[in-house]
């Protein structure tokens, strides 16, 4: 039996010391922090001993469960022969073998690794390699310099990662810090920006996106997109086809096409990343959250061999891509990547998923009874409850009423870990969650928006 820690110091010092991300801290300073000391599977434990199903993967990033035991082992391996070795100027074997496992199954075409640390740095990978391939590669083809991006995006938080992202509680203030993009309406069909409704719309807000990349294709290294999922917007699904409709005007208008599936890669819209979904082979692909199976801070950027062969050259052309990071290729963070990629291949995970999301979606719509429920939106394991005060209007709820937070903190005394986005109550559990686990979430989930 686990022994189990005293909470009191801890949550003493965690006032004390601790500055949590996206947490107002003059509220958390008032409330007694949850403090969790272990996991097993889906689930994990606080100090006290009481047990929560992990209802977002802790921030989507745990595929096969808590303590998983090859995963455990592969660290274990590897730290008996070295935690960390540069890749500057260096390699290491699971660096190695890792690349070479990602281009096996990411998109074809995609054939270079580039390592960094987490999803943020991944992006700032992809927009820098962007611009410098212009300069290099094809510098008549325009000053491409800039980016186009959706509303609503979410990049990361690093500056460039927020250049490109639009979400205003998060990024309003820091616009000084930005440099100039070009920003275009989501595809939000609930709250569609042009008034239509989908299908009978034929994609209408594809109009807009093509006639600035028509216009101003020459100013644009790149147009960054979440495929299929503006995660942290709310998990706002695309429609079917617009992705792959993306894809053949970057062609055209000689933008390049790049994906950032730090949420979505690794099963949970149901494929390995969502691209393959609508057959689509981005330019360059940002990966992170799922890549260790939630064990280690870890990233990559995929990109093809065109983009690859722009940086070749003699020394002194200084064509080197200049980025680069302390823990870049972590053998530690590679080896336990490489165990996770071992399971998807050897419990055929992706398979195993079908009978999962389908199972959600008989178990989701009844919320829809509910008279609060605007939308709700799923691709895979990817679950977005939108509430609503008034759902014949749509109209949301006031910031001031918390109604995310208040149905999530509800969940919590039954025993599901949420973390909403707004009016948003979010699901997206383990890969490895059993049908039993997923439908107690989703009775969960419609008991706690009952009780509000």
């Amino acid at each position: 039996m686990t022994k189990r820690t005293s909470s009191a110091p801890l949550e003493d010092w965690d006032r004390k010391y601790l500055w949590h991300p996206f947490t107002q801290m003059q509220e958390w300073a008032q409330e007694t922090p949850l403090i969790i000391e272990r996991g097993k599977g889906s689930a994990l434990f606080d100090t006290e001993g009481r047990v929560y199903l992990d209802g977002t993967s802790s921030i989507w990033v745990n595929l096969h469960g808590h303590r998983r035991l090859e995963l455990d082992r592969a660290i274990k391996q590897q730290l008996g022969k070295v935690a960390h070795s540069t890749l500057l100027g260096l390699s290491n074997p699971p660096a190695i073998r890792l690349a070479r496992e990602l281009v096996r199954i990411a998109p074809k075409g995609l054939s270079r690794v580039f390592y960094s640390d987490n999803g943020s740095t991944a992006v700032e990978v992809a927009l820098k390699m962007a611009v410098q391939y212009w300069q290099q590669r094809r510098p008549n083809a325009g000053p491409k310099k800039t980016f186009l991006h959706l509303k609503l995006a979410y990049h990361g938080d690093t500056v460039g990662a927020v250049s490109v992202g639009n979400i205003e509680l998060f990024h309003s203030r820091f616009k000084p810090l930005l440099f100039p993009t070009i920003a275009a309406e989501p595809p939000y069909c609930y709250r569609c920006p042009l008034k239509l409704t989908y299908p009978s719309c034929d994609m209408a807000c594809i109009d807009p996106v093509e006639r600035m990349l028509k216009t101003r294709h020459r100013e644009l290294a790149g147009f960054i997109v979440e495929p299929l999922v503006q995660a942290a917007a709310g998990m706002i699904v695309q429609p079917p086809g617009y992705l792959k409709r993306i894809r053949e005007l970057c062609t055209q208008y000689e933008v390049l096409l790049i994906a950032d599936e730090v949420a979505t890669g690794f099963g949970r819209t149901g494929k390995m990343f969502a691209c393959q979904h609508e057959g689509v082979t981005p330019d360059l692909m940002a990966v992170s959250k799922g890549l260790t199976g939630g064990y280690m801070p870890l990233a990559a950027t995929l990109t093809t061999e065109e983009i690859y062969r722009a940086f070749l050259g003699k020394y002194e052309e200084f064509k080197t891509f200049f980025h680069g990071h302390s823990y870049t290729g972590n053998p530690l963070g590679c080896a336990v990547a490489l165990a996770n990629l071992e399971i998807f291949r050897k419990e055929k995970t992706l398979a195993g998923l079908r009978p999962k999301i389908a199972a959600l979606a008989r178990w989701l719509p009844p919320l829809k009874q509910l008279d609060h429920v605007g939308e709700i939106r799923q691709r895979g394991l990817m679950v977005g409850i939108e509430l609503v005060r008034n759902r014949a209007t749509k109209t949301p709820y006031p910031v001031g009423e918390r109604i995310g937070h208040r149905v999530a903190r509800e969940a919590r005394t039954r025993g599901l870990l949420m973390r909403p986005i707004g009016n948003v109550i979010v699901l997206m559990p383990p890969l490895s969650a059993s049908l039993a686990e997923l439908q107690r979430m989703a009775a969960i989930v419609e008991a706690s928006i009952r009780s509000l």
